[in-house]
Formats: structure tokens, C-alpha cells, sequence
């Protein structure tokens, strides 16, 4: 087994690499290998759950969860047993954590589905298609404002915006434009850092401009982006400006007779917890903003969430069996958890810096098991399972795998185990994302429409992946991805090739140990970055 080039060249400069991103500190709390233990504050059978798979226990759930998070937060417990649920559970306060006993021992069944529940959602362009196939879950983490803010326009027959900032995009408050920096930055100038402190959650606004040199430099900057046609690419364009939620971890005011600026600003420098993701040009307005205050600290460990046994809805008529959602989160994480008989897993929307560990999706088949949507941002999903079908799949659906889409960037996979479903990356110009370590039965496809724009942006990695049925769609992407690397993928075969390079030209794509992951060292490759200082 030798080390890789690729590797050696990155570890040389982890924060710059052309084709590989730095995803060393993916996941809660940069990736830590502890999750937090908060305090038990509360069982939910003294809030009146029984958990005898007959009464209605989510009332009762969901009062401890509202009162622990009203004390401040800690954790709820939920003995071995099953507990009949005939609502959404909802996590919608931080610091808070629901806790069962084991994935093999707690169940919350859920017989009805989020049509039900909350009412049809549609999709943002109308007709019959439902938005359950991508959104919401019947254990959804999420701020209540921003919960009640969504289900309220769902009722109300109005789709609205999922991401960070809100339904009309101007919940935000500016706190300081940028100086210039690079990808890979850590410290960058601020014009104003007077309401700027080490600790704050912010966002970075980067707006793309006329020619779209924003988008252009999401896919590398590469020759195909300047002759690659951006109009009409409407939903794609609808996730601008991109938005990146980051900690402060120090800032440093400029002192001096001279370092007041104009009307008592205070420039200065920032520390950020992680280096910047894309360049900050001028011409994109780069800024530090407030955001939707999100959900920060909580999780849901050690339970199956079992959705009722029906057959898988026709592609995009799902109605909302879907299992288990962190929306507008920041620093949250599931952790052993089964989502069985599911029309979507688990999903990730508007959420970063979160963990999903341990978490498996199982039964009768799911549209999306992982879903990655609506600007998600270093999230780490490791040691998963996507479990083969129980039953055939019906006719007129559709099974994906892995999903990234958004301008979601610098997350990973790593260490799972799909026994169907493929790397779905569905169109929204996705980039900076991991895979590896991981064994896939290839047999899904991805999704997206038009409108939505690439399926690839630069440096996504496919690292160490075994392909059992030997089909390359959507896992070896060396001719299909811009600035990218396939290092380590078992030998494949163009069955049914099903993505084709977006831009035209030299795309700067690598490729290593082609037919031999078990050769290529280090064998994951987040893990190996986690050994890098930063």
C-alpha cells in the first residue's frame, strides 16, 4: 500500500488544494468524537407516555421536550417501548435532547404522515407535485419560531423559503462588510467589528453579480464556466446570495489614534472556526451578517422512528412519512437512530456543522434516505446504512441514496454501507463534498431538473469506494466533475452512464488507484484530514 500523490500534495496545502476540500472539521462542534452528555432534566412517562403502542404518547413527548428546553435544556429520556405518535415530535428549543434506550429497544411509531398531520405542500412552481418529498420529518429538529413560521405558510397554501434566512430573505441584519480574502483563509479584515464577539454564530453573504462569476467560481473557475449558460437556470439562482453560518472564535479591533473609521466604525480582523469556503472578491459584496436564531446544541440518540408500512409513493407525490430533519441547525447531531418504512431518511436542510452517526434507514424503501438540501453546510454523516428493500420497488418511483444539492458545500460521507441507492448529487451546483469509505450497491439515480443549474461544482471526492454491481454512475466522476478527484473506486462499467459533464473543455479532474481501494492510503480520507493541525 503506498500514500497517495493526491494526499501528499493536500497535506502539503489542505486549505487551497485545487481538486480536494478541507472537510477536517465536518461535523458538531468541528467534528469531535464525543457528543455532548447533557443532565437528565426529564422522563416523558411523567409527562403521561406510556408506551404501550396503543395510547397517544406524542403530547406527552412533546411537553417534556418544551419543558425541558423552557428550563434551559438537558435531556429527555424514553425507556424501552413503543410510543404511538399521532403528531410531529419536535425538538424546537436548544440544548435539548430526546434519548431512548437503543435503536433496538425505544420505537416511536408514526401511522400518519405529514399530509395529515400539517396539510398538503405543494411546490414552488405550483401543480400537483408534493414538497414532503424533500422536506420536513415526523422527528423534525428546528427552531420553533422558524417551525411555526414554515407550517404556518404551509396551511396557508404558500411555499415557503427553507433556508437560513427566512421566508422573505430579510430577516437578516448587515454587522460588517470584508476586505478581500482567499479559499482557505481563517482571518479576514472587517470594515466594522464593533458588534462582532469571539463565540457568535454569523453568516457570510457572498452575492453573485451580473456575470455570474459567483457560480462560476463555486465550479473552479475552469474554462467550460465561462461558456456555460447560466440563464434560465432560475432555481439554481434562487439559493443566492450563498450563506455560510460560521462561528467567531477571535476578534481583534485595530487601535491607534487613526483606527476609528467613518461614523465610529471599528475595523478590525476576525478569526473564523473554520477557513473560508470561496473566495471573497469585491464584486460579490462579501459580508457578515446576523441570521435566523438557529437550533444550536441538540439532538435526538438511541431510538427507531417507524413510520406506518405503506407502499412507496409514485416520484414526488410523497406525502410525508419521512423520518427524522434538522432545519436551520447549527451544531446538532442524531445519533443512533433507525428510520424504518420512511418516504424520506434523514434530512438535512438549511442545517450545518452537524452529525449523523450511527444511523441507519431500513424497510420497505425510501425516495430520499439522505437528503443535503437548501445551502447545508459541513455536516459529517458517518458509520450509515441504507438497508435493501423489503419489497420491490412500485412502479413510478424512484430511489436516489445520498443526496446533495443547493450550493451545499463541505460536507462528507464517510464509512457507510449502501446496500442500494447511489451518490445523488441533484443538480443545484452542490460542492466541496466527500464520500469515502464507503460500499454501494449502485443502482439509483440522481434527480433535478434544468432549472436547477450543475450537478457538480469543484471538488467533490470520491475516496476508497467499492461499487458491488461494477456500474459507474455518479461514482466515477474524473470526466463528469470540474476540479475534482476519483481516488480509490473498484473497477466499473459503463452499464448505463447517467450524468455527463455540465462544462465544456478541460475539466482538471484527477484520478488515482483506479480498481484498487484497498491499495489506497489513508483509507478515509476525513479522517486523515482530522489529523491535520488547524
Amino acid at each position: 500500500m503506498g500514500t497517495s500523490e493526491l494526499w501528499r500534495e493536500f497535506a502539503g496545502s489542505p486549505y487551497t488544494h485545487p481538486q480536494i476540500p478541507y472537510v477536517g472539521q465536518a461535523g458538531q462542534r468541528g467534528g469531535g468524537e464525543r457528543l455532548p452528555d447533557y443532565p437528565v432534566v426529564a422522563d416523558v412517562r411523567e409527562y403521561g407516555a406510556v408506551g404501550d403502542g396503543v395510547t397517544d404518547d406524542a403530547p406527552a413527548i412533546n411537553r417534556a421536550l418544551a419543558a425541558a428546553g423552557e428550563r434551559g435544556g438537558g435531556t429527555v429520556t424514553v425507556p424501552a417501548g413503543r410510543y404511538l405518535i399521532n403528531d410531529v415530535i419536535r425538538i424546537g428549543h436548544s440544548d435539548v435532547v430526546l434519548r431512548g434506550a437503543g435503536s433496538g429497544r425505544t420505537t416511536l411509531y408514526a401511522p400518519r404522515d405529514l399530509t395529515e398531520l400539517i396539510g398538503p405542500y405543494g411546490p414552488r412552481d405550483g401543480g400537483r407535485k408534493s414538497s414532503w418529498s424533500w422536506a420536513g420529518g415526523l422527528l423534525w429538529l428546528c427552531p420553533q419560531d422558524r417551525w411555526a413560521a414554515l407550517t404556518d405558510a404551509i396551511r396557508a397554501g404558500r411555499s415557503p423559503h427553507e433556508g437560513w434566512t427566512g421566508n422573505e430573505r430579510d430577516e437578516w441584519q448587515p454587522l460588517s462588510a470584508l476586505a478581500p480574502a482567499a479559499r482557505g483563509d481563517r482571518t479576514v479584515r472587517a470594515a466594522d467589528v464593533s458588534r462582532l464577539r469571539p463565540g457568535q454564530l454569523v453568516l457570510l453573504q457572498l452575492a453573485d453579480d451580473a456575470d455570474h462569476t459567483l457560480l462560476a467560481h463555486m465550479a473552479g473557475d475552469g474554462p467550460g464556466t465561462a461558456t456555460y449558460d447560466w440563464t434560465g437556470k432560475t432555481k439554481l439562482t434562487s439559493y443566492l446570495p450563498y450563506e455560510w453560518p460560521v462561528r467567531i472564535v477571535a476578534v481583534d479591533a485595530d487601535t491607534g489614534t487613526d483606527a476609528a473609521g467613518e461614523g465610529g466604525t471599528v475595523p478590525g480582523r476576525v478569526t473564523l472556526e473554520r477557513p473560508l469556503p470561496l473566495d471573497a472578491r469585491p464584486e460579490w459584496s462579501p459580508q457578515l451578517t446576523t441570521l435566523v436564531t438557529p437550533l444550536t446544541g441538540s439532538g435526538v440518540e438511541a431510538l427507531t422512528l417507524e413510520a406506518a408500512e405503506t407502499p412507496q409513493p409514485p416520484h414526488l407525490l410523497d406525502t410525508g412519512h419521512n423520518g427524522v430533519v434538522l432545519q436551520c441547525a447549527y451544531d446538532c447531531w442524531a445519533d443512533d437512530i433507525v428510520a424504518r418504512h420512511v418516504d424520506n431518511g434523514f434530512g438535512l436542510v438549511a442545517a450545518s456543522a452537524c452529525t449523523l452517526r450511527r444511523t441507519r434507514v431500513a424497510g420497505r424503501g425510501a425516495h430520499h434516505p439522505y437528503c443535503c438540501r437548501e445551502g447545508s453546510h459541513d455536516n459529517l454523516v458517518e458509520d450509515f446504512v441504507i438497508e435493501r428493500r423489503t419489497v420491490p420497488a412500485p412502479e413510478g418511483t424512484q430511489l436516489h441514496g445520498v443526496n446533495v444539492e443547493g450550493l451545499s458545500s463541505y460536507n462528507v460521507w464517510s464509512r457507510g454501507r449502501m446496500e442500494t441507492g447511489t451518490f445523488d448529487t441533484h443538480r443545484g451546483l452542490p460542492f466541496a463534498a466527500v464520500r469515502t469509505e464507503v460500499t454501494v450497491a449502485n443502482d439509483g439515480r440522481h434527480g433535478g431538473d434544468g432549472t436547477a443549474g450543475p450537478l457538480y461544482g469543484a471538488r467533490f471526492v470520491h475516496w476508497n469506494v467499492t461499487v458491488t454491481n461494477e456500474r459507474a454512475g455518479l461514482i466515477k466522476i474524473d470526466e463528469i466533475a470540474p476540479y475534482s478527484a476519483t481516488v480509490g473506486i473498484s473497477e466499473v462499467r459503463e452499464f448505463d452512464q447517467i450524468d455527463v459533464p455540465d462544462f465544456e473543455g478541460e475539466l482538471h479532474t484527477r484520478s488515482e488507484y483506479y480498481g484498487s481501494p484497498e491499495a489506497v492510503s489513508p483509507v478515509n480520507l476525513y479522517e486523515a484530514q482530522r489529523t491535520l493541525p488547524h
